[in-house]
This record gives C-alpha cells, sequence and structure tokens, in this order.
C-alpha cells in the first residue's frame, strides 16, 4: 500500500519526471499534471492526499489553482513551489490555505521532509473531521428519542436553543433523564459544533481549585502556579461550556460567575487583565433552584440570569409510551457495540418494562439494556431477563401491586396518576385509556375534566 497519493502540477517536464521517480520509489503514488486546469481534472476524478503546485503555470495560474483545490477537498495539503523568493507570495499562499512553500532550485531532501510533515497534518486534519462527524451523530438531537408529545416538544425546544444565538441556557430534570445528551445536542446542532466543548462538574470540584479551573491562573498566583494556565472559559472561547450539578456550586463563586455572565469578562487568578470571551454557558442540575434559592442557597440574581432559556427534561415516567422505543434504541446501540447478535424485547417483557416507574430514568433502563446484552444469550428478551424489581411489577394477572405508604396516601391522587398514565400510554387516544382502565370513555372524559388533564 503506497505512503501516500501525491499529485505534480508543474509546466516543466523534467520537473514532473523527476519527482515522479524519486517519490514512487520513495513509495508514494504519483500522478502528475502539465497546467492547474489538469491538475483540478485529476484531483476531482481520484482524490490526492498532497499536492506538490507550482505557482507559475499556463493558463490559470497558481494562486487561483490554489484556491480551487481547497473549494474540492480542504483537508488535501498543498506544498506550494515557487521560484519568487518575495515573502508577500509565500504569506498569500500561506492565507489561502498552504501548508508550505519551496523555493526553486530546490533539493529533493527538501521535498520529502516537507512532503512527511504535510502527510501528518493532513492525516491528523481528517482525523479530527472523522471524530466531529462521530460526534455529531452520537449527540444529534434525533438521539433525545421518544414519540411522546413530551420528547417532540423538548426536541424542538432544543433545536431551536441551538439554532439561536441565546449566550445562556438552563436545563433541569431528575437524574438520569438526559440533561447533558439535551446540551450536547444544542452544542452540535449549532454554528459552534466546531468549536470547543468544555465541561466542568461544580460539585467535583473543591471550592479552592474552582477558581482557577474555571478561569485559569497566573504564573505565581499561589504556591504550585510554576507556570500560566488557561480555565475552562478560555478554552471554550466560540463554543460553549457545561456547567454540571450548578446547584452545588458555592456562593463566593456563583458571585464571580454571574459577572462573567453579565460582562463577558473574567480574569485569571493572580492577574491583572480582562479577558473577554464568546462562550454560550448551558447549566444543569437536577436540584429545586427554586427551593435553594428560598433557602439563602442559591443567588436570585444569578438564577434569573441562568433561566432566561429553560428546558426541562421530562421523567420517564411521566412518559411511559417512550419505554419499550427507548428500550430497542439501546438493544440496537448495545448490540451493535459489543457485536452481539440483535436481541428482541417479548411482548411481556415490553409489558413489564412499560409498568415500572423508573426511579433512575432512562440512564436505568439504558444501564438494564446494557446488562441483559452483556450476559444474556437467548434472542429473545423474557421478564426473568429482567431485574427482581421489574419483574416483581407483574403481579396480580399482569396488573400493578399497589402498595399502601406508611403514612397514607389520598386516593384522589393516585386515581388522577392513573388516568395521567392511561391517557400517555395510548397517546392521547381517549378510548383506548378508558380500556386500559376498564371504563367507559364518557366515565374517563369526566374524570380528564375533573383532574383539569384535557389538553
Amino acid at each position: 500500500m503506497p505512503k501516500a497519493k501525491v499529485l505534480v502540477i508543474d509546466d516543466e517536464k523534467l520537473v514532473r519526471w523527476s519527482l515522479e521517480q524519486k517519490l514512487s520509489r520513495d513509495g508514494y503514488e504519483v500522478e502528475c499534471a502539465a497546467s492547474g486546469e489538469e491538475g483540478l481534472d485529476l484531483l476531482r476524478q481520484d482524490g490526492h492526499d498532497v499536492v506538490l503546485l507550482d505557482m507559475r503555470l499556463p493558463g490559470m495560474d497558481g494562486v487561483r489553482v490554489l484556491q480551487e483545490i481547497k473549494k474540492l477537498d480542504r483537508e488535501v495539503a498543498v506544498i506550494v513551489v515557487t521560484a519568487d523568493t518575495g515573502v508577500a507570495r509565500a504569506v498569500e499562499c500561506m492565507r489561502l490555505g498552504a501548508h508550505n512553500y519551496l523555493c526553486k532550485p530546490f533539493e529533493f531532501d527538501e521535498v520529502r521532509v516537507e512532503l512527511e510533515k504535510a502527510i501528518e497534518e493532513m492525516k491528523l486534519r481528517r482525523e479530527v473531521t472523522r471524530l466531529r462527524s462521530q460526534q455529531h451523530r452520537t449527540f444529534d438531537v434525533n438521539n433525545l428519542v421518544g414519540n411522546s408529545p413530551a420528547m417532540q416538544a423538548v426536541r424542538d425546544l432544543v433545536t431551536k436553543i441551538a439554532q439561536s444565538n441565546a449566550a445562556t441556557v438552563f436545563i433541569g430534570g431528575e437524574n438520569g433523564t438526559g440533561k447533558e445528551l439535551a446540551a450536547r445536542a444544542i452544542h452540535f446542532d449549532s454554528t459552534r459544533a466546531n468549536q470547543p466543548l468544555m465541561d466542568i462538574n461544580c460539585s467535583a470540584v473543591s471550592e479552592n481549585l474552582f477558581e482557577s479551573e474555571l478561569f485559569g491562573h497566573e504564573r505565581g498566583a499561589f504556591t504550585d502556579a510554576k507556570t500560566a494556565k488557561k480555565g475552562l472559559m478560555e478554552l471554550a472561547d466560540g463554543g460553549t461550556l457545561l456547567l454540571d450539578e450548578i446547584g452545588d456550586m458555592k456562593l463566593s463563586m456563583q458571585a464571580k460567575l454571574l459577572r462573567v455572565m453579565e460582562t463577558r469578562q473574567f480574569r485569571r487568578v493572580g492577574g491583572t487583565k480582562d479577558i473577554s470571551v464568546d462562550v454560550r454557558m448551558i447549566s444543569m442540575t437536577n436540584k429545586d433552584i427554586e427551593a435553594a434559592v428560598a433557602r439563602g442557597e442559591f443567588r436570585q440574581d444569578l438564577y434569573y440570569r441562568l433561566k432566561v432559556i429553560s428546558v426541562r427534561m421530562p421523567a420517564l415516567r411521566e412518559h411511559p409510551a417512550d419505554t419499550v422505543l427507548l428500550a430497542q434504541h439501546f438493544l440496537q446501540r448495545f448490540t451493535r457495540e459489543f457485536n452481539k447478535p440483535l436481541k428482541r424485547l417479548s411482548p411481556e417483557s415490553e409489558d413489564a418494562l412499560r409498568r415500572y416507574r423508573w426511579p433512575g430514568n432512562v440512564r436505568e433502563l439504558r444501564n438494564t439494556i446494557e446488562r441483559i446484552v452483556l450476559l444474556e444469550a437467548d434472542e429473545v428478551v423474557l421478564p426473568k431477563h429482567l431485574p427482581p424489581e421489574i419483574q416483581s411489577g407483574m403481579q396480580l394477572g399482569g396488573r400493578t401491586a399497589a402498595e399502601l405508604p406508611a403514612e397514607g396516601v389520598k386516593l384522589e391522587d393516585v386515581e388522577r396518576d392513573l388516568v395521567r398514565q392511561a391517557v400517555e400510554r395510548a397517546g392521547g387516544n381517549q378510548t383506548q385509556a378508558a380500556q386500559l382502565l376498564g371504563i367507559e370513555r364518557d366515565a374517563l372524559r369526566r374524570r380528564l375534566q375533573k383532574f383539569n388533564l384535557i389538553p
């Protein structure tokens, strides 16, 4: 297999022949063109890794050819060959995307060195493009799986936020509901997708280190600061900063974060210069921030600043109709990831998954399916493959056994919850919802009115 595919565009026949002979001996696959037009045709037909481009060509000149090459393939490395030793021409070529330039006459060893450098740069560039493409697929908004009205509303809102210029976004919801997935979808579906995405867990970093992690520090700012360091805020410039578990942020840091959000400027620890950044800040928490504000644990002004645009991720029990769809999604994902035969859910397993309350939400469902794919060999997922807590709901002929809490419960609340679940499971179809509850449609409608559940 050749090291790389090289295209030589030069109007001097001797130069083309010499480069083709020597590069072929070095293990490269080489094609040659005597003009820019011919070279562009070869590039369109076959694709190349590196182009050695002479600046003085008949017809289309080298600068124009360079521009057209970059339109065809931005990742191809172009080494400009020129007899002009002027700095201005070289600077212009580099600005247009050339990897480097060589001055005629040149030694072949110079070509060999520049070629190796260009190929390494090209490989890195293509790997970055591949990884970005993979991230786009992994965190695309369509990975927020669900056909329920609740999840459709979340996807619509996330898409609108991603396409907007919103600089501040707040995402709330219980643990395991997909807050981080929504945050990453906002980043990767936006114009910031090719810029950095940095994240920090506000509960995992000590108060002493938090300011340095977020804003960076200057050399000598504290005992161990032997060199200057950029913080996450500075590294995320042009992109997105995820502030996870922001409800656990200390009050002292809340004041500093509020200033940054208002001015889009900050100073490194020990610094005297203001640094300006263009960062979209997405805050996430599973805590009730309003209650924290009432207790004096969270600044009210920061809360209002954070919540300019907010997304609430629904708990899985609020859209149970999506449970089976999510389970099938994870079955496909993990069987592919672990190279296992594709599995399917039995009707009984589907029913058990729908009935379970999922206190750990989508994360708990994902972990359940991952375990089944790894440990169970059967092609069909049966109830016996499910965890005991899910199987325990399959009692009394398929009906969930209701256990009265020690502190008691209001029967009206239970009835309201069952009516809501039936309507959600039936996808809003009142006739089907009534059948699930074993009552007439008119009786269901009276209860919907009573509990104010009619859309």
